[in-house]
């Protein structure tokens, strides 16, 4: 149970729900397969998957829980080639033009006859709130996929008081600082080899590095040039490597050999026991990753949040 990508949402006021009282209002909004008709559904599933039936997995306070989205995949090229063979044999028999509207109607038409022969694709979106360190964190590659859980679970709960963190300063003008070295750089983070640098200008282009110097002379005329950080690969305290982006965004978490070690020393064979290991392990890691990475960027603006 390792997630590879972090999407952190902070609470605006103190909240706290039990493992149970989660796991009640889930289940009302519990994952159900596609209906003929439909070409999608999502809903709420167990985390462990075939281990368990849970739809919440609790372990030293923090809740996991997983989003599932079935999606009915219909081949566009298969539909219009459908449409256009049905328009063309009612422009024969009626000699007549098929209008752009009838076509659309004969579209809906042809999909409602093809969904329930569709292949589905599924999709599950891993998440855990952490009551006591006030953020909910969600594995998502965009803060898109980030928003559509935590919008979903805000309508199984009734009430979700969060918003991704607000930083005192932009996290372009952080990055930038490290690498011009007019920003100290935090003893706790070491820089990558990978980073993406844009022009602030209307019009700007954007330059994407990887597998540099991030200290070397080609960056540093980029950086003269006025362009800014806006993505750049780190490492956290020697133990976990990721991209961290202008939005807070963590993308492509990969834990290094000290937590991997953690986990490989655990003697258990059981498949749950070893998960709820490895969510414990990565769970109180994050713990300490997110607020160390919030203080590093400058600091949080709390203003808006309503302490306990």
């Amino acid at each position: 149970m390792w997630f590879r990508n972090v999407r952190v949402f902070r609470f605006t006021k103190p909240f706290d729900i039990s493992a149970e009282a989660l796991e009640e209002k889930l289940q009302a909004d519990a994952f159900k397969p596609c209906g003929p008709q439909e070409t999608s559904r999502q809903g709420w599933v167990p985390p462990l998957g075939k281990h368990g039936e849970q739809l919440v997995h609790s372990a030293g306070g923090y809740h996991l829980i997983a989003l599932r989205k079935e999606e009915k995949i219909l081949p566009g090229p298969v539909v219009k080639e459908a449409v256009e063979e049905r328009a063309e044999a009612i422009e024969l028999e009626q000699s007549r033009k098929v209008r752009r509207k009838e076509k659309d109607e004969i579209k809906e038409q042809v999909m409602l006859e093809m969904l329930p022969q569709a292949f589905s694709k599924n999709r599950r979106c891993f998440a855990y709130l952490a009551p006591q360190d006030g953020v909910l964190v969600v594995d998502a590659g965009s803060s898109k996929q980030a928003e559509d859980l935590a919008s979903t679970l805000r309508k199984s709960l009734g009430s979700l008081p969060v918003r991704p963190p607000a930083l005192e300063q932009a996290p372009a003008f952080t990055f930038t600082g490290w690498l011009n070295e007019s920003i100290d750089l935090p003893a706790t983070i070491t820089l990558g080899n990978e980073c993406e640098l844009k022009d602030p200008s209307e019009d700007g282009g954007v330059v994407r590095c990887k597998g540099l110097d991030l200290k070397a002379d080609e960056i540093r005329n980029h950086l003269d040039a006025g362009m800014q950080v806006t993505r750049l690969a780190l490492t956290w305290d020697e133990n976990v490597s990721f991209v961290l982006d202008e939005e807070f965004g963590i993308r492509r978490l990969k834990f290094g050999e000290t937590i991997q070690e953690q986990l490989d020393d655990v003697d258990v064979d059981d498949a749950v026991a070893k998960f709820d290991t490895a969510f414990t392990i990565m769970t109180l890691e994050l713990a300490k990753l997110i607020p160390g990475l919030l203080e590093a960027m400058g600091g949080e603006d709390r203003s808006a949040i309503i302490e306990e």
